[in-house]
């Protein structure tokens, strides 16, 4: 306890009396901004992951190939 009023102390003689709540103010804002982001990040994750559990991922054709005649195969040896 001791170690965190000395602490007080120092802020309030580094930062003066006046600038502690404006201080305070932004870091608490910086701290409301940081929650938001973090929600709406945590938002879209799990958005995107329903969604892709929704999709049903229709299975792909065989590529095609194109047949074509070997020309060694229709001369005689």
């Amino acid at each position: 306890m001791q170690d965190m009023i000395l602490f007080l102390v120092a802020f309030l003689l580094l930062f003066g009396a006046k600038k502690v709540p404006e201080l305070a103010r932004g870091i608490g804002k910086a701290m409301g901004e940081f929650k938001k982001s973090r929600e709406e990040f945590e938002n879209e994750v799990t958005h995107a992951v329903k969604q892709a559990e929704t999709e049903v991922i229709a299975p792909q054709p065989a590529a095609q190939v194109p047949v074509t005649k070997d020309a060694s195969a229709t001369k005689p040896v």
